[in-house]
């Protein structure tokens, strides 16, 4: 089966999917769709321009007050209607995912796309639990209750990494509480966002809820954060373009909601499994080809099982294999493209200088050569302030530094701008217990690296961002909190009118 001829005849009318139709951009530039397995380009389609994020966010505001309208338990059962024509297109997304990314057909078929669907399922459900306080006189004198309303239209920039996860976890909250949405993909990842898009439509939500616009992040991007009739933006990408999307975003006071760079720590104490330790820092690290931001980065493993850990992880990458990302056997795809390949080969490479590469630290040679491929690689002996400790690599790289104490450990876990994910390995209830409370990251696991449920928030501290994704804490992103006050007494007077004029009754 020719994939690029499907994927081909698929999005012939265009990568833009505004009020419910594919169309071509018109930004008057192209962009072509790489398989980075191969470097064979898979699409080529015109990019979003300034006039098509400025459809895009007319038809969401046109859609708008017909999606807010609607009842809770209406837009729960277009949510469930979406879960599943996902589940129907389940098959298509996993490939496309896998022809896009060069994730592992593995990869696609068991964690992205299933996580995908329940995503939806999950918010087809909490779209009917919309709830404020409870009514309650707290004045004595009125009834106050607390309405939950939509923000409005929402403008979601989405990253390379994950792309039909990253678009169900911008999608799903906005429109499950009322909102539209106009979605930004990665103008190098777009695929699985327009299906996702289609199987929407398909499944009975309005045109103009979910528009999709594929552009780059300088113009379509820009204008896009930057539209004065688009009432919040959720970015999830590096730190260094979040803080550009929090500068114009401010321009229009817009809410903010920002899921960036991570860093995370993997502490490992004395009394650890050694073994449980050791595959989940192989697994926890090379997810996704290590192009995760909550991917285990730094290993501290306290000074009795250093050796060990090192020597098990060595032992352990060395048999992961790398391959054809639609060969289920494949553990290990190629990275995103390769400039992605080649930035991090140099973060290798000038670690050479400084500490010691046990293992990788190269591209394959052979018929992977022209695939952006680059082998597991685990690094011992750096400082604590190298570079390779501190800076987010996003690839199949794990450093792993000693500590003694524990005060030291959780100190050294802390020791980067970092904050949104960790774990702590060890049999002692207190020890890990102590782990949770001082790790400063939106998400701390305990003896394993990576899970993620729908039901639970995903979002970061520090310079990883703020603001939730997933479970029912990512409504306070997309709802207004309002306050309605009924006075109860019927008297024209009120006693606390004299502080204003006249005198006590």
């Amino acid at each position: 089966m020719d994939q690029r001829f499907e994927v081909t005849e698929r999005f012939a009318a265009g990568a833009q999917f505004i009020a419910g139709s594919l169309r071509s951009g018109t930004s008057g530039r192209t962009q072509d769709v790489v398989d980075p397995a191969t470097g064979e380009t898979v699409l080529r389609y015109e990019l979003a321009g300034t006039d098509d994020v400025d459809a895009a966010v007319a038809a969401a505001a046109r859609a708008l007050p017909g999606w807010a309208g609607a009842t809770p338990g209406e837009r729960s059962d277009t949510l469930h209607r979406f879960a599943a024509a996902l589940t129907e297109d389940a098959a298509d997304l996993a490939a496309a995912e896998s022809l896009n990314c060069g994730k592992p057909i593995k990869l696609s078929k068991e964690f992205d796309v299933p996580g995908s669907i329940d995503n939806a399922a999950f918010f087809a459900g909490a779209a009917r639990h919309l709830e404020g306080k409870a009514a309650g006189e707290y004045s004595g004198d009125h009834t106050s209750a607390v309405r939950r309303e939509p923000v409005g239209v929402v403008g979601s920039i989405a990253p390379w990494n994950y792309p039909l996860q990253m678009a169900a976890w911008k999608v799903l909250p906005a429109i499950a509480a009322g909102n539209t949405i106009v979605l930004k993909p990665a103008e190098i990842t777009p695929l699985t966002s327009l299906m996702f898009a289609q199987a929407a439509q398909r499944a009975g939500l309005p045109d103009g809820v979910f528009n999709v616009v594929s552009g780059a992040g300088r113009d379509a991007g820009e204008h896009l954060v930057g539209h004065p009739d688009v009432a919040m933006t959720s970015f999830t990408g590096s730190t260094a373009v979040g803080k550009r999307v929090a500068e114009i975003a401010t321009g229009t006071v817009k809410r903010l909601h920002l899921e960036l760079g991570g860093k995370a720590p993997f502490v490992v104490f004395d009394d650890a499994d050694l073994e449980a330790a050791v595959h989940g820092a192989v697994a926890g690290a090379l997810i996704n080809t290590g192009q995760d931001c909550t991917a285990a980065t730094r290993a501290y493993v306290q000074r009795p099982l250093y050796d060990a850990f090192v020597s098990g992880v060595a032992d352990l990458m060395a048999t992961v294999r790398l391959g054809d990302p639609f060969d289920p056997s494949t553990d290990l795809g190629p990275l995103i493209s390769h400039t992605q390949r080649d930035r991090v080969a140099g973060f290798v490479e000038r670690a050479r200088g400084y500490a010691t590469v046990v293992t990788g630290g190269e591209a394959p040679q052979g018929e992977l050569a022209k695939g952006a491929y680059y082998r597991p690689t685990l690094i011992t002996g750096a400082a604590q302030d190298s570079e390779v400790v501190q800076s987010e690599i996003f690839g199949p790289v794990l450093v792993v530094l000693p500590f003694d104490s524990d005060d030291e450990g959780l100190a050294l876990a802390n020791d980067t701008p970092y904050g949104l994910a960790a774990s702590a390995w060890s049999r002692d209830v207190y020890r890990t217990a102590r782990a949770t409370r001082e790790i400063n990251a939106g998400c701390v696991w305990i003896n394993d690296h990576i899970p993620i449920i729908s039901e639970m928030p995903h979002g970061g501290a520090k310079a990883s961002g703020f603001g939730k994704d997933m479970s029912a804490y990512s409504f306070e992103e997309y709802t207004q909190v309002k306050h309605v006050m009924y006075d109860i007494t019927g008297v024209a007077r009120k006693d606390w009118h004299r502080t204003i004029f006249g005198d006590r009754a």
